[in-house]
């Protein structure tokens, strides 16, 4: 099965294959400050699954070991690729065409959750990031 997705403005669109699974709502202090959110939900996936259909994004590496992709005209936040998990590539579900047929099975980096956010309580749990 494939899904697509893209920018607010429609510069960037990317397509992926696969089921719609291993998502996470990760609440690191680095995803709010790219984000200006308060959670990022990614589904993570193969490198080889993923692709950009439409434009060139630009690039800004958050960590020595991060690098995000964002549309350089409306600032979307769209994927990151990370040398800790560097055959895959992560997608900002709210970037997809159809969200909604993306639920979250767990959060991660929740010794960085804001105190007052209750989100999906019911969902584990990892205080960073289990690979």
């Amino acid at each position: 099965m494939h899904h697509e997705g893209g920018c607010h403005c429609g510069r960037l669109r990317y397509r992926f294959s696969g089921p719609l699974r291993d998502i996470a709502h990760c609440h690191c202090s680095i995803c709010r400050r790219v984000s200006g959110g308060l959670v990022t939900t990614w589904i993570t996936r193969p490198a080889s699954a993923f692709h950009w259909t439409k434009g060139t994004p630009a690039r800004y590496d958050s960590s020595s070991h991060c690098a995000r992709y964002f549309c350089g005209n409306c600032g979307a936040h769209l994927a990151l690729v990370t040398d800790l998990s560097p055959d895959s590539v992560d997608v900002t579900i709210a970037s997809l065409d159809h969200p909604e047929r993306a639920p979250a099975d767990r959060h991660i980096w929740t010794d960085s959750r804001l105190p007052w956010l209750h989100l999906d309580e019911h969902l584990p749990q990892e205080p960073q990031e289990s690979l």
